[in-house]
């Protein structure tokens, strides 16, 4: 029982894990394979920061980024 529980417990991270870590898919392809905190102030959060709003503008993520 302890198996079942704990392979559970690691399915549901990878699932929830890996499609919270990174941007809309259609960002996401568009860019390389960006997460989330690229334009967000944390993950899970609509805030953006500097570079978030400066892609909403502008639509290319290289063009925003710091360096």
């Amino acid at each position: 029982m302890k198996f079942v529980a704990t392979t559970l417990v690691l399915v549901a991270g990878l699932i929830f894990g890996n499609s919270l870590s990174f941007a809309k898919p259609e960002y996401s392809k568009k860019e390389g394979g960006a997460k989330c905190v690229a334009c967000h102030t944390a993950m899970g959060k609509k805030d953006l920061n500097d570079t978030g709003k400066c892609y909403k503008e502008k639509k290319d993520l290289k063009a925003c980024q710091t360096k």
